[in-house]
C-alpha cells in the first residue's frame, strides 16, 4: 500500500519514472510471498481444489471480469484512481516490458497477496480474532459483508469490488478452500488486463 501511494504521488514527468515503482512492488511482495510461503497453510498442496470447484472458480473469475468493465459508470465510483498504470513511452508506443511487469504483478501476485489478506485474514479475522481457527465454511453473513466492505474502499470501481469481493468470498466459503478464490481473482485479472491491452483502456488499469 505504501508502494502504490508513492507511485501516485510521484510526477508523471519527474527524475524517476513511477511506473518502475510498480516493478519495486513486483519484486518486494513477490520476494516476501516466496520468502513465508511454507507459513501460508491454506495455500498447501493439500488443499488445492478439485477439477469441479476449479472450473466454477474459472467461470466466477470470467463473470467477474465481465461485470467489472461495464460497472464503470460515474457514480459507481470512489473519486479518481491516482496511480493508473499507462504502458506508453513517449512517442504513444506499447511498452512490451511495462505490459509484462504489469500482468505479471496483477494476474499472479495480487490474486495470492489479496486473498491471503481479504480473505484468509480479514474475513476470519472479523468472525474471530483467533482467526486460524475459523473454518472457512462456518464463517457468517457479518465477516463476509464488513470484509467485502473494507475491500471496497481499497478500489475506485466501488460496485465492481463489491460484486468481486462477494464472488471471491462465495468460493471461499462454498469450498472451504482460498485457492477457489485465488483462481478466481488471478482468471479476473488475467482477462481484464488482456482486455486492457487489446482496447488501450488504460484506466482500468
Amino acid at each position: 500500500m505504501g508502494l502504490l501511494v508513492l507511485r501516485g504521488s510521484l510526477p508523471a514527468e519527474g527524475v524517476f519514472d513511477p511506473r518502475w515503482v510498480y516493478g519495486l512492488s513486483v519484486l518486494i511482495v513477490g520476494g516476501a510471498l516466496l520468502w513465508f510461503w511454507k507459513e501460508y497453510g491454506e495455500l498447501a498442496r493439500q488443499n488445492l481444489p478439485d477439477l469441479r470447484q476449479t472450473l466454477w472458480s474459472v467461470g466466477v473469475g470470467l463473470a467477474v471480469f465481465g461485470l467489472w468493465i461495464h460497472l464503470d459508470a460515474p457514480w459507481m465510483q470512489l473519486g479518481e484512481a491516482t496511480a493508473n498504470f499507462v504502458p506508453l513511452d513517449a512517442q504513444g508506443r506499447i511498452d512490451w516490458t511495462l505490459i509484462a511487469m504489469r500482468w505479471i504483478g496483477a494476474a499472479l501476485l495480487v490474486p495470492v497477496m489479496e486473498e491471503l489478506f481479504w480473505r484468509s485474514f480479514l474475513m476470519r479475522w472479523i468472525a474471530h480474532p483467533q482467526f486460524e481457527r475459523v473454518d472457512p465454511q462456518q464463517i457468517g453473513l457479518r465477516a463476509i459483508v464488513l470484509s467485502t466492505f473494507v475491500f471496497m474502499l481499497a478500489h475506485t470501481l466501488w460496485l465492481a469490488a463489491i460484486v468481486a469481493g462477494l464472488a471471491y468470498a462465495w468460493l471461499y466459503v462454498r469450498s472451504g478452500k482460498l485457492w477457489t478464490a485465488v483462481i478466481a481473482h488471478a482468471v479476473t485479472n488475467g482477462a481484464l488486463g488482456l482486455w486492457v491491452i487489446k482496447t488501450g483502456r488504460w484506466e482500468f488499469w
